[in-house]
């Protein structure tokens, strides 16, 4: 049987990127007699899996949309030269057979974000390239599928963009539910002492880089109305403007700042729930591994982990903004060691979604992409 020949393509590969993680456990899954898997990249960090082809696609650049423009060009004649069966890319390139639709739909990023810039600071050149690259990927003829990683983004693209809902598939991430577990009482202390948290207090974990868009600034008001502590995971330029934010609001003993790091699992121990107001994230892979590892999860509307959240049963949904409601679900997170049905709850909802799961999807996916040549 002759092999699927599948491209993936990104730009940048980081090991510590939830866009990333997808590729990797997809990958993984998928890695199989039936498949020779290829990834168009700029750079990859870390060590890719033997089996896999890497196509560096690396043309000089000179600020953000040379960058952009000069990888979509160069990667788009990669995958013209090679003739692959089909090429998934997850960056906005027209002329791709299906897109992974990570990060959402870009207009929508910039209405959530126009809640907290300057008018002035909204629609810079790059964004304008953003915009005109997802408008055309998404009108190229060329365009069979776009996987989504939830319902609320497969809804952005049907209201802002002509596409038959029938393309559109909704495709959970994938998480490993025999490594994320929920802490023993020894591993939950040990993190704690590791972190100078007292064994008794009620602790939130934030996990995310790109502290804006993801939110600290909320997940930072809301602890400081409350006696409930704070781990920080995850890195920022502007890292100093929230360690201010914490020390005016007379909370700064009460959170942690830990930077990034490789295996979050100790973190989510030493926690209670997870705290991730984020202005608009698809589906953030934290949101998984925290329920995994048995902890409610308090995010924001314009989260697509939201669809996974009953309020009051696996955590609590909230605007993204509404510091009130924020700070009244932290206060309404029971400390695990008391009471852990939410935590518990939190674990069963995501069970179902393993990678066997997730590549059954996409090997379903890959045939109906096929069919239609």
């Amino acid at each position: 049987m002759t092999k699927l020949r599948l491209a993936i393509v990104r730009q940048k590969y980081r090991p510590d990127g939830g866009a990333e993680r997808f590729i990797s456990r997809a990958l993984e899954a998928l890695d199989s007699d039936q498949l020779d898997l290829n990834i168009i990249t700029r750079s990859w960090q870390g060590t890719p899996n033997p089996a896999w082809h890497l196509h560096i696609c690396n043309p000089a650049k000179w600020g953000r949309i040379s960058r952009e423009r000069g990888f979509a060009r160069a990667a788009r004649a990669c995958w013209e030269r090679e003739q692959f069966d089909i090429v998934q890319s997850h960056e906005r390139i027209a002329g791709c057979d299906i897109f992974r639709a990570g990060d959402g739909v870009h207009r929508v990023w910039l209405e959530q974000r126009a809640r907290i810039v300057s008018p002035w600071q909204r629609l810079s050149p790059y964004h304008r390239y953003v915009l005109q690259a997802e408008a055309e990927m998404f009108n190229a003829p060329t365009l069979k599928a776009v996987i989504c990683n939830s319902e609320m983004v497969k809804q952005d693209i049907l209201r802002h963009f002509s596409l038959d809902a029938g393309r559109i598939h909704v495709i959970h991430n994938a998480i490993d539910s025999s490594r994320f577990q929920p802490a023993t009482d020894a591993l939950r202390q040990a993190a704690r002492q590791q972190l100078t948290l007292p064994q008794a207090a009620t602790v939130m974990i934030y996990v995310g880089s790109g502290f804006e868009r993801k939110g600290l600034k909320a997940a930072i008001e809301a602890v400081a109305r409350s006696d409930r502590y704070l781990i920080v995971v995850g890195q920022d330029k502007h890292l100093s403007r929230y360690q201010q934010l914490a020390s005016q609001l007379n909370c700064s003993d009460r959170l942690r700042f830990v930077g990034v790091q490789q295996d979050v699992q100790p973190f989510y121990h030493a926690a209670d729930a997870l705290l991730l107001p984020t202005l608009y994230d698809p589906f953030p892979n934290v949101v998984l591994e925290a329920m995994a590892c048995g902890l409610p999860v308090i995010t924001s509307t314009g989260c697509g982990g939201a669809e996974f959240i009953t309020a009051g049963q696996e955590g609590f949904v909230c605007d993204a903004l509404d510091i009130r409601a924020l700070s009244e679900a932290v206060n309404a997170i029971p400390p695990l060691s008391r009471d852990s049905a939410m935590g518990e709850a939190a674990r069963r909802r995501i069970l179902p979604f393993g990678p066997q799961r997730l590549a059954q999807s996409l090997t379903s996916l890959y045939q109906q992409v096929l069919n239609t040549r």
